[in-house]
């Protein structure tokens, strides 16, 4: 994926909820305390990071998008470092602040890549001024915002978030929460919801199969008026819960899991950015797995950059699903590789009898661009352009050559007598014939034109005939 393709940078993301102070303390350890049976650790390092809603704007932030963090921290020196992290990453921050509490911070203690202890300090957020003064801030700052990520960590912060969720619909602002509690009523009528299982199973009850998920995940999703659900369930992947589509199930990317930390943060950071720039829930899924299979690859509270994403995905895509695929198949690989910056060539043919001009000519077509599209006629639409002796070679037979051709990525079919429904389905990037045809007069030009695409045209290698092959054969 190439950032510029999804718009990153041209997106403003509002993040609302429980912002924390992560504090890490690092040291070595090498002897017993004489005051009591516990571990000295000499502290020689000490680390601070944003955590909780605040993390979820790292995040975005990380992708190279405009990000805007609401939330309610305490008067004091906790907050001034948070806010100063924040601000140095390119955050905005617009905090309300209070005396009543402190900023929320958890502390840990670290020794040799192990944590130790966790000390939290916290109180609750969920006093009615507070409330009030919070939801003025998300009102004056909603405007012409592409999105807004309700992060709740249960602390008080979104004690009012029916509210904030009426602020962002009277908006027009989608809204992506990260939800936590035994009430999900209070998320009505937001656009996505994202428990996991655990949370998923507080509200519907234990499911003992995948069909239980998916009969109870589409009942809650109708009950609250939700656009869509997303279910994260670890090592068995996700499931999305889309108004108006069937249920979609994917495998989990993770291979080494090292720290969970922040891995929910990092699902909705991207699920949200790729959302506002594709418009598409399954193309979003598809990158927030693989974001989070990222960070628990690594200690703490981790995030991911735009050009970390682009390097998964590219790897992801280059290494599956070539070959001879249907055309609904084959669109969603060209999607991928766009995202990714691939250019994409087709075209097409009978190519009843492989011969090595074809071969040449395919070598030609690949190198105007990334990736390779062959669409072949069916043997029907052969025999309609080519009379009743034609094709040779079945259909099977002539993508399965082709399919070795190592220029070629990927082999589709059609079955009209012109590629012009399967151009305009596909839109490739570069439309290539082979022969002595002007532009104007190649199917589908018109439409790649139209689109901002190349069309070539390339000359056949003399010498080399399907037709004079036959001839000689029939000697």
């Amino acid at each position: 994926m190439d950032s510029s393709y999804l718009n990153f940078q041209d997106k403003h993301i509002l993040v609302v909820g429980d912002v924390m102070l992560d504090r890490y303390w690092h040291g070595g350890t090498s002897r017993i305390s004489p005051e009591a049976p516990v571990q000295v650790v000499k502290v020689s390092q000490n680390e601070d990071r944003p955590g909780g809603a605040a993390n979820v704007a790292l995040g975005l932030a990380q992708l190279g998008m405009t990000v805007t963090l609401i939330g309610i921290v305490g008067d004091d020196e906790n907050a001034d470092a948070l806010e100063d992290c924040l601000n140095s990453a390119g955050v905005n921050c617009h905090f309300v602040r209070t005396a009543s509490a402190p900023t929320i911070t958890k502390l840990r203690l670290m020794s040799r890549h192990q944590q130790l202890i966790r000390m939290d300090f916290e109180e609750s957020f969920a006093a009615e001024k507070l409330q009030q003064a919070l939801a003025d801030v998300v009102k004056e700052q909603i405007i012409n915002k592409d999105a807004v990520i309700f992060s709740d960590y249960a602390k008080g912060t979104l004690a009012g978030v029916p509210e904030l969720i009426r602020i962002a619909n009277h908006a027009n602002v989608p809204s992506f929460v990260d939800p936590k509690g035994k009430d999900f009523s209070i998320y009505q009528g937001a656009t996505l919801v994202k428990p996991n299982l655990l949370e998923f199973e507080i509200i519907v009850g234990a499911c003992e199969s995948n069909d239980e998920v998916l009969e109870r995940g589409e009942a809650l999703r109708q009950k609250y008026g939700w656009k869509a659900l997303l279910v994260t369930r670890g090592e068995d992947g996700l499931v999305l819960f889309e108004e108006g589509q069937p249920a979609f199930s994917l495998a989990t990317a993770a291979k080494e899991v090292f720290d969970v930390t922040g891995a929910g943060d990092t699902v909705v950071s991207v699920l949200t950015a790729v959302f506002v720039t594709s418009k598409r829930l399954t193309d979003a899924v598809e990158y927030a797995n693989q974001a989070a299979a990222y960070v628990i690859s690594k200690l703490g509270t981790a995030s991911i950059t735009s050009k970390q994403l682009d390097a998964i995905m590219f790897a992801r895509t280059r290494t599956t699903n070539f070959g001879v695929l249907s055309p609904s198949e084959l669109l969603e690989q060209i999607q991928l590789a766009q995202m990714n910056g691939e250019k994409i060539v087709f075209t097409n043919g009978c190519f009843d009898i492989l011969h090595p001009g074809h071969v040449t000519y395919m070598k030609q077509a690949k190198a105007l661009g990334d990736r390779l599209i062959v669409a072949v006629n069916t043997d029907a639409s052969v025999k309609r352009l080519k009379g009743d002796k034609r094709p040779i070679n079945p259909l099977v037979h002539r993508m399965a050559v082709l399919e070795g051709v190592g220029a070629i990525d990927w082999v589709t079919s059609f079955d009209e007598d012109t590629p012009k429904e399967i151009i305009e389905a596909l839109s490739p990037d570069v439309l290539v014939k082979g022969g002595d045809y002007s532009i104007e007069t190649i199917v589908g030009a018109d439409h790649i034109l139209s689109q901002g695409g190349e069309v070539k045209v390339l000359t056949f290698v003399d010498g080399y005939s399907t037709t004079s092959i036959i001839e000689k054969a029939n000697l």
